[in-house]
């Protein structure tokens, strides 16, 4: 990282989902930011700064304190994977978590996720151990391996805990995303996997859930004025009967489409722009695109 001053606080904290006074807070409590004078005496903030906040802000998700989590963001402690030779038990955390969803049990399923994301970032959980496990499990629901009651049990609870841990992206500071499901697609867990990740990389969202109608979505761009709208659906249908209607939002604002229905064809046809791989990596790569 480059550590030449080039940022004002605004656009900092802008680009990280936090407030100038909360960043100014933790410069002088912490000393998390080192920032440079410019020729006109305003501090400027360093690509290095910027790391060390997303590193903080890391930490906070997984329930460090506030002094700690600063700690590990400036000593650069890795909060992404277990550091090499991590144990046997730390290897075990998503079995540990597969096991206790497939068993029906609430209390062994959420210590699971607390161990996970106090061990892992939530970028690294999602991607590395939910998505995965909802993808087998629903190819075991169709061989018959797996329960209904399993299915729905695993879906609400994790769905539960990924919303607990949105409950302030619509507050940020950055650009605004407006997240929904094509009408008609009730599974939107992977969504909230790709707004979280939105989030983190300092978007603010607004997510209006499973089945959403177009006009919905209408109404809350003209209200709001979004940088991007998000359209998710697992099957091609869900899109194409929505194909006309979307066309017509991707005149106005940035639209995305993404998830098992979405194709390059069908994204063309709407004008708008395709979401490609796991929801995490096209996060990640949608906050880079659309910066």
């Amino acid at each position: 990282m480059p550590k030449t001053g080039h940022l004002r606080i605004g656009e900092l904290g802008r680009r990280v989902g936090v407030s100038p006074e909360l960043l100014r807070a933790w410069e002088q409590r912490y000393g998390l930011l080192e920032p440079m004078r410019s020729a006109g005496g305003f501090r400027l903030y360093s690509r290095a700064d910027e790391a060390r906040v997303r590193s903080m802000l890391r930490h906070l998700e997984t329930g460090v304190a506030a002094a700690q989590a600063a700690r590990l963001a400036i000593d650069g402690a890795v909060a992404e994977s277990p550091a090499a030779g991590a144990s046997a038990q730390v290897d075990a955390l998503p079995a540990e978590l597969g096991a206790a969803l497939d068993g029906l049990d609430d209390a062994g399923a959420h210590a699971a996720l607390d161990r996970l994301l106090a061990t892992f970032t939530l970028e690294s959980v999602l991607r590395d151990v939910v998505l995965p496990y909802l993808h087998d499990l629903g190819l075991r629901w169709e061989r018959g391996e797996a329960t209904v009651a399993q299915e729905h049990f695993a879906s609400n609870l994790l769905r539960g805990r990924l919303l607990a841990l949105a409950r302030s992206w619509g507050r940020g500071s950055g650009r605004r995303a407006v997240l929904a499901c094509a009408p008609g697609e009730l599974h939107d867990l992977p969504l909230i996997a790709f707004g979280l990740v939105l989030a983190g990389r300092g978007w603010t969202i607004t997510y209006l859930g499973p089945d959403t109608p177009i006009a919905t979505i209408s109404e809350t761009i003209a209200d709001l004025e979004p940088a991007a709208v998000v359209i998710s659906a697992t099957t091609h249908e869900r899109l194409g009967s929505a194909q006309r209607e979307l066309g017509q939002l991707a005149q106005h604002v940035r639209v995305a489409v993404g998830g098992a229905g979405a194709t390059e064809s069908v994204a063309r046809e709407i004008g708008a722009s395709l979401l490609e791989g796991d929801p995490v990596t096209a996060a990640e790569r949608a906050a880079d695109e659309w910066s």
